[in-house]
């Protein structure tokens, strides 16, 4: 019992030992399998720590934002986001939230469609670029890239993960750089980027439109490829250097375009620096200026010069004839200014036409320019007037010479056209520095005073200016001021002449004369104030008041018992080429109750035979209306004889001229009877005027003339001395008494 309680005691401890020693073999086997695990836990921790801290530090230093979208929660958890939405966006949000507050409304559509065809296995990620809101309510602009990373057994989607980034620069500088290159392409000057090499790295389509070449044609080339031949090679070298040197340089040069042709161009070259400062390219902003340039010079070219002839104008003659007298005073000598006007250029141009009348001013202008030296000044001041500078002339007999060659280089016919030549004369006023002016508009108005005396003297002549020339010249514009008011005025006056018939020895007419009395200046005689209202153009309704005027009293005087009565009206050369006569003339016997017969047109004999062919469809005009046409100053002038026969003449009125010394000269009488004698040929009536003896009547009775007028039978008398003087004559024949004489 003791022996098997002993054995049994040492079987429990050997068991006890054996069983101790493999508890202890398990406990350490367990704590050294848990040390294990500790060191793994640890290593691990620290290897997720490791990479938290890696992907902070990615996600700190890309700005990117890291999330996930648990499906099943719909929670979207973010990391980061602050920097995408501000410091008050939460981590988490639940994604109904995020799709009514985060997302822009227009992008979240686009969104949602991407991710729908992500999910359906239409593509291994997605990726949208939307706008999100910034704590301060701005939308920026963010790329997102997401993919699926956890589904369930059935395929569907429990886990949503991905990155968004801030793109809201990126986006901005994209735009601007879009609105960059449209400007760029749009600028409609020409514009070249250009490498520090001088080569050309990009063009817009506007260089191509300008020069010609295409970007193709130019990227890589040298800038020395559009360089012209207006400027030499150190030109364009110097240029480049200067813009090396100073980032900068602008102004005009010429280039040369692909097809060889060159322009001039406005040209703008400045550097471009990159962010550390340093010069990377220059850019070229060219515009083609040539057609501005053109249109300068053209607007020039008209601000100094005559566009018809091409000579000097007003101002450009003003500064020339200020620098001649600049150098007159420095040098002590002469400058003389001829003041030239074509004679009755005028009637040339009204009876040629305007064509015509441009054509002739032309070639006088040309003969202007050979007929005086190199360095004398031509221009042309307006209309048929011409003014010429001479410098350094020694004296006055100089500038009187000059004059006579002017004259001389006129006498010859100066070409129109190919079928036509005109001959016509000038009248030149001079005028000289210092002797009668100092200053240039004192000078070309005293040169314009003697061209006016010069005129006055008979024309194609000269004249130097004197201060008695001046008084007149103020007479003339003082006369020709108060003759525009003349007929506002009631001023002008008719006077009449009467006329003798030699077969009957009644009186069958008058002649209507114009007269004024100025109340400023008192009476003005026809021969002063006649020729201005031509030159000026009054002529034009003062004759259309003395046509309505003459009809009134010859309407009068026939209802006064003087039936028989005609009445002749003197014509203009202005009314004749100008004015609607034939409608003015029938208007006016229309309103008076007039035959037409009773009314008679005088026409000088220079106006009709100067302007033959222009005048006679006026003419035939009249003769439609029943005037009667007379030719006044007849031998006068160089009348045609075909003329006289084709044109609607009835009437040839002997000047005055050949009635004075019809007594005492033979030359005069031949002529006066050969006038006489061709008129009666020709069908035509004929009247002597300034017949102021019984000699020169009774001779031109025998002549066969028809009728005279003149101071033997009466001088011009007013309208109711005319009307008395007529009413004696006719009491006078009737009761056979001997006729009155005025």
């Amino acid at each position: 019992m003791v022996v098997a309680s002993a054995a049994g005691a040492g079987t429990a401890w050997f068991i006890a030992a054996i069983c101790g020693v493999g508890l202890v073999v398990v406990l350490l086997a367990w704590s050294r399998a848990t040390q294990r695990r500790d060191r793994d836990d640890a290593q691990r921790s620290l290897q997720v720590r490791r990479v938290k801290q890696q992907l902070d530090l990615v996600l700190a230093t890309s700005g990117d934002v890291l999330w996930e979208l648990d499906v099943r929660s719909g929670v979207l958890s973010r990391t980061g986001i602050q920097r995408l939405a501000g410091p008050g966006a939460p981590n988490d949000i639940p994604l109904s939230r995020w799709r009514e507050e985060a997302i822009h409304p227009d992008d979240l559509e686009p969104l949602r469609r991407r991710v729908e065809r992500h999910v359906e296995g239409d593509s291994e990620g997605f990726e949208s670029e939307h706008r999100i809101r910034h704590d301060d309510g701005e939308w920026r602009w963010v790329r997102a890239r997401g993919k699926v990373v956890e589904r369930d057994a059935a395929g569907r989607p429990l886990k949503i993960a991905g990155t968004t980034r801030d793109i809201h620069a990126h986006r901005r500088a994209e735009r601007e750089t879009r609105v960059a290159l449209e400007v760029f392409r749009s600028m409609s000057e020409a514009v070249a980027v250009i490498d520090l090499d001088f080569r050309f790295v990009a063009v817009n389509p506007a260089f191509t439109r300008i020069t010609g070449y295409t970007g193709s044609d130019v990227i890589g080339r040298g800038t020395d490829l559009l360089d012209s031949t207006q400027h030499s090679a150190e030109f364009y070298q110097r240029v480049r250097g200067l813009v090396v040197r100073s980032g900068h340089w602008g102004g005009e040069m010429w280039q040369q375009r692909k097809d060889g042709g060159e322009f001039l161009g406005w040209i703008e070259l400045s550097e471009v620096r990159d962010n550390n400062g340093l010069r990377t390219l220059f850019v070229a902003v060219v515009n083609d200026v040539t057609q501005k340039k053109r249109a300068e010079q053209e607007l020039r070219y008209l601000a100094n010069y005559d566009t018809l002839t091409g000579l000097p104008n007003r101002t450009l003659l003003s500064e020339r004839l200020s620098r001649a007298i600049i150098r007159a005073r420095r040098q002590e000598s002469r400058v003389a200014v001829l003041y030239i006007d074509l004679d009755h250029f005028k009637d040339i141009n009204d009876s040629l036409g305007h064509a015509a009348g441009d054509r002739l001013l032309k070639a006088a202008a040309a003969r202007l320019q050979a007929a005086v030296g190199p360095t004398d000044t031509v221009a042309r001041l307006g209309g048929d007037e011409f003014t010429i500078i001479v410098e350094d002339l020694d004296s006055i007999a100089t500038a009187e010479r000059l004059a006579r060659e002017l004259i001389a280089a006129f006498a010859s016919p100066l070409e129109v056209d190919e079928r036509h030549t005109a001959t016509i004369t000038p009248s030149i006023g001079i005028s000289l520095y210092p002797d009668h002016a100092l200053v240039p508009t004192d000078l070309l108005k005293f040169a314009d005073t003697a061209m006016y005396a010069a005129k006055a003297d008979g024309r194609n002549t000269f004249e130097i200016y004197d201060d008695a020339m001046d008084a007149e010249a103020r007479r003339r514009a003082a006369i020709l001021a108060a003759l525009r008011r003349a007929l506002a005025q009631d001023e002008l006056r008719l006077v009449f002449q009467p006329r003798l018939s030699l077969r009957s020895g009644g009186i069958v007419g008058v002649e209507a004369l114009l007269r004024w009395r100025s109340a400023e200046l008192g009476e003005i005689g026809p021969a002063e104030f006649i020729p201005l209202a031509e030159e000026s153009g009054l002529i034009l309704p003062i004759g259309e008041w003395v046509l309505h005027q003459a009809c009134r009293t010859l309407r009068q005087w026939q209802d006064a018992g003087l039936a028989d009565l005609s009445c002749s009206v003197n014509v203009s050369v202005l009314q004749l080429l100008r004015a609607p006569l034939a409608q003015q003339v029938a208007a006016a016997i229309a309103v008076c109750g007039l035959a037409p017969d009773r009314l008679e047109l005088e026409l000088t004999e220079s106006m009709v035979m100067k302007n033959a062919e222009e005048t006679r469809a006026v003419l035939d005009q009249l003769r439609e209306v029943g005037v009667r046409i007379a030719i006044d100053d007849f031998g006068t002038g160089y009348s045609s004889l075909v003329y006289l026969k084709r044109l609607p003449i009835d009437t040839l009125k002997i000047d005055k001229a050949f009635i004075g010394d019809l007594t005492d000269d033979p030359d005069d009488k031949a002529i006066t009877a050969t006038i006489i004698t061709m008129a009666h040929s020709l069908g035509l009536q004929v009247v002597a005027e300034g017949v102021e003896t019984s000699e020169q009547l009774v001779y031109l009775r025998d002549q066969g003339c028809d009728e005279v007028q003149g101071y033997w039978l009466s001088r011009p008398l007013e309208t109711d001395h005319a009307l008395g003087f007529l009413r004696q004559r006719l009491d006078a024949a009737r009761t056979g008494q001997p006729p009155p004489q005025a």
